[in-house]
């Protein structure tokens, strides 16, 4: 039987003529921080500080010992980053080239010193350009001339840190006879009969011994002859439960367990789990373009998607845990499916095995992103080589759903000048359209490709037409209001958000003893974007007066202008379902703490716009839209049941008094949108009116907050007025998770002539309750201003007056209500 030897320790880096401490997996940076080398780049500007490990050479070295007894030894590294020469007693065992794939050599019968010597990323990235051209990309590191994680060189979100080292595990494998080289699981399912091939190759190490496979799954086992180096297992399991997305059924998984035999010895075992379901991506053309709707067991899909970077510029130091929580906390915002963007990495198997069990769809881009990548020698060979690897080592798993080649590079090369400079060199459209899809079709043909991230299809059209396949949508972030996101109505949105800066605690953390303020060293430092600061002001400009010299009110303001912005995309794109078939986000996580487009900043806090996305992925939302036969009500149904509740519109003033009032029946089925047109007589007459309307939701409603037509967020709780006398109150009503609110304000905020607000804070079991006497616009508690640990249980919400909520409040040692004041914060009048 195949044994393993683990190699995490006894190894030491070479620094100098000093000999440090290393851990393994791991990389120089995290050796370098733990001997105190280097300071923590993540704080201050003390990424300046280390950008010399970058450029220099390194060595991990230990003692290996071989006294097995069985016929082979191979040495195995699953990951080294990136450009090394391993050698044992100064004999070279090989050169590597490609963080992306795993290595294998033999040392049977060899011990001795072991080094793994590394050359500058930059070094090799330098001398490949020199060899091939220069190719034009979206930043000045050369990211695209060797394969590596290319946000490590800097990204408009993440520091440039450059890292190098044993990056996954290592370790010695000893066998006899033949080992299992290869498993490559065909899973499909053909009228409830759950289908399995395991294609298998081998090594052998005895050329004539007779092999065999034997296979179990579901209490199915099989049985097939290995001739020479490859054979092929079928199972057929009966009544298999399918697996499904979160939200549209449950996630059965089913161990599979192959063993290779020799005779009745069992030489090896491969185990993994697998889940029954079909995908298919439905590009057919239609009266409206060409469409990008995902199709899984039959069931046509909106996708409620986040887009992933990798969770710390350091990947090595994410760990099972760390990969599980983050998961949880998409899962628990709504989110079924999670795009592994093309400038990280292929992530390990506790990412997929997570999305296993919570039901997130993957969709897996290629490791390229926003440059042109040479298609010749060395890279030629080590795309298509990291690429069969990669594809086989993730099909086991049902989450992954679809396979992208690129991000952005197909736009890049239409739009941003490249075709011109590149005067005919190559710059990776052979692999997206050749190479990748060729190699994808061989190896798993369960699944689909698309050629880009966006792509409309075809070079007859424009790569980003919003008419057709995938579109990115950022010149709003860029250069316009977040409202025009309503101007269009894109097949699928792969690619669209809003920045903001992280939670106060976090930039306590990482900026100690700086005077924040939005300009100050450390504030810019990590802001990474281009003119980011100023796209920033300029959005928030459209809809509230800048804050002068106020820090924590500009930091409020710009955590909701976030969630408003995001929120006016997601609710127009949702409301014109089938159409439009999915959002994803840009994005989840940060790898660093930064000021970024991040839901969830880069010490795991969640922005207000994290509890935005709970709402806005509800399986049932309702909105607001302003559209050209006027206001229109959008009642989105997600869910498999019909959606039947009273539905009531009030027209109000910005005292509270109720205007005007309809109550009607609404009636949404499964997986369908229900669209109204608001009666003209309650339309908001100017800036002192607003519109709510209220709908029971029932299960997973999104919490009842609402949103109207510039993404403003609405209460949780029903009623109005009630304390100062005006009409149609129902004031008594406090937060019900069953009930949904939109709202719609006709101007933006610095054109409402808002009362000041007045609420009243007591403590409440487990948080607080906060009580509105005024019409309390956004309010927001930033808990972790009250104890870094803590942590609140929703984002911002909007009461009428009379209304109340309560706010769950974890991890809060000293609970005080006239301290949870102070860490409230809302919109005020424009003064």
């Amino acid at each position: 039987m195949l044994e393993a030897t683990p190699l995490g320790d006894g190894w030491i880096l070479r620094h100098g003529p000093d000999a440090l401490p290393a851990s393994v997996p791991g990389c120089v940076h995290t050796d370098l921080m733990a001997a105190g080398v280097i300071p923590d780049p993540f704080l201050g500007r003390d990424e300046c500080e280390v950008a010399w490990v970058g450029r220099r050479d390194w060595t991990y070295e230990r003692e290996l010992t071989n006294a097995s007894a069985q016929e082979q030894t191979d040495l195995v590294f699953d990951g080294l980053d990136t450009v090394a020469e391993i050698s044992l007693d100064g004999r070279l065992l090989g050169k590597v080239r490609n963080m992306h794939r795993s290595y294998r050599f033999d040392v049977t019968g060899l011990s001795g010193r072991l080094a793994v010597r590394f050359v500058s990323a930059y070094a090799e990235a330098e001398a490949v350009r020199g060899r091939l051209g220069e190719r034009p990309a979206a930043y000045a590191e050369p990211y695209q001339y060797l394969r590596k994680m290319a946000c490590s060189f800097g990204w408009d979100w993440g520091p440039t840190l450059v890292t190098a080292g044993i990056w996954r595990p290592v370790r010695l494998e000893h066998w006899s006879t033949a080992r299992i080289a290869r498993v490559r699981p065909l899973v499909t399912v053909d009228e409830g009969v759950g289908v399995v091939e395991l294609a298998v190759e081998v090594e052998r190490a005895r050329v004539e011994a007779p092999l065999a496979l034997e296979a179990e799954v579901g209490g199915v086992r099989a049985h097939a002859e290995i001739e020479g180096t490859g054979g092929v297992v079928r199972l057929r399991v009966p009544d298999v439960r399918l697996w499904w997305p979160r939200g549209y059924g449950e996630q059965p998984l089913y161990d599979v367990e192959l063993r290779l035999l020799h005779g009745d010895d069992a030489l090896d075992v491969w185990r993994r789990r697998i889940g029954f379901r079909t995908v298919e991506l439905d590009r057919r053309p239609d009266r409206h373009g060409t469409g990008f709707t995902l199709v899984v067991n039959g069931e046509r899909l909106f996708v409620r998607g986040v887009n992933w970077i990798p969770d710390d510029v350091f990947p090595s130091r994410i760990t099972r845990e760390r990969y599980r929580e983050r998961l949880e906390q998409a899962a628990g915002a709504g989110v079924d499916l999670v795009r592994i963007w093309g400038g990280g990495i292929y992530e390990s198997e506790d990412f997929y095995d997570a999305c296993d069990e919570l039901g997130l769809l993957a969709w897996q881009d290629f490791p390229f992103a926003c440059a042109a990548y040479p298609e010749e020698q060395p890279l030629r060979g080590e795309v298509e080589a990291e690429a069969r690897e990669n594809v086989v080592r993730l099909m086991p798993h049902p989450s992954l759903v679809l396979w992208n080649g690129n991000n952005e590079n197909l736009w890049a090369f239409r739009d941003w000048g490249w075709e011109p400079r590149l005067a005919g060199d190559s710059w990776g459209e052979g692999y997206y359209l050749g190479l990748l899809p060729r190699v994808v079709a061989e190896l798993d043909p369960t699944r689909p490709y698309a050629a880009g991230s966006p792509w409309s299809g075809s070079w007859d059209r424009h790569p980003n037409d919003p008419a057709h396949g995938t579109h990115h949508s950022w010149d709003v972030w860029n250069h316009e209001d977040y409202a025009d996101y309503r101007l269009s109505v894109p097949r699928f949105v792969a690619e669209f958000g809003w920045q903001a800066p992280p939670a106060y605690a976090t930039l306590r953390r990482a900026l100690p003893g700086e005077e924040l303020a939005p300009d100050s060293p450390g504030m810019v430092h990590h802001q990474k974007a281009d003119d980011g600061n100023g796209k920033l002001e300029r959005g928030l400009a459209r809809h509230f007066a800048v804050p002068d010299g106020d820090f924590d009110r500009w930091h409020y303001l710009m955590q909701v202008n976030q969630a408003r912005a995001v929120a006016a995309g997601i609710e127009h794109w949702r409301s014109h379902w089938p159409v439009c078939a999915g959002t994803v986000l840009w994005q989840l996580n940060d790898c660093w703490p930064v000021t970024s487009w991040a839901a969830i900043d880069g010490d795991g806090r969640e922005k207000p716009l994290y509890h935005e996305l709970k709402r806005l992925y509800a399986d049932r939302l309702l909105t607001l839209q302003a559209r050209d036969c006027g206001l229109v009500l959008a009642a989105v149904n997600q869910a498999d049941e019909d959606w039947t509740s009273t539905l009531t519109l009030r027209r109000m003033s910005v005292e509270g008094e109720v205007l005007g009032q309809v109550t009607v029946e609404l009636v949404a089925g499964g997986r369908t949108v229900a669209r109204m047109d608001v009666p003209r007589e309650l339309t908001p007459a100017g800036p002192k009116e607003f519109l709510v309307a209220d709908a029971g939701g029932g299960a997973d409603a999104g919490g009842g907050d609402g949103a109207g037509a510039d993404g403003d967020a609405g209460a949780v709780a029903g009623g109005d007025a009630g304390t100062d006398g005006h009409t149609g109150a129902r004031a008594d009503r406090t937060a019900d998770a069953d009930e949904l609110r939109a709202l719609y304000f006709p101007v933006p905020d610095r054109e409402i002539p808002y009362p000041a607000p007045q609420f009243d804070v007591a403590l409440a079991p487990g948080g607080i309750t906060v009580t509105a006497r005024t019409l309390v616009r956004d309010l927001l508690l930033q808990a972790d201003r009250l104890d870094p640990e803590a942590r609140a249980d929703r984002g911002r919400v909007t009461l009428l007056p009379g209304e109340e909520v309560t706010i769950g409040v974890r991890r809060w040692k000293t609970p005080d209500a006239e301290r949870a004041r102070s860490a409230l914060y809302c919109v005020e009048p424009t003064r």
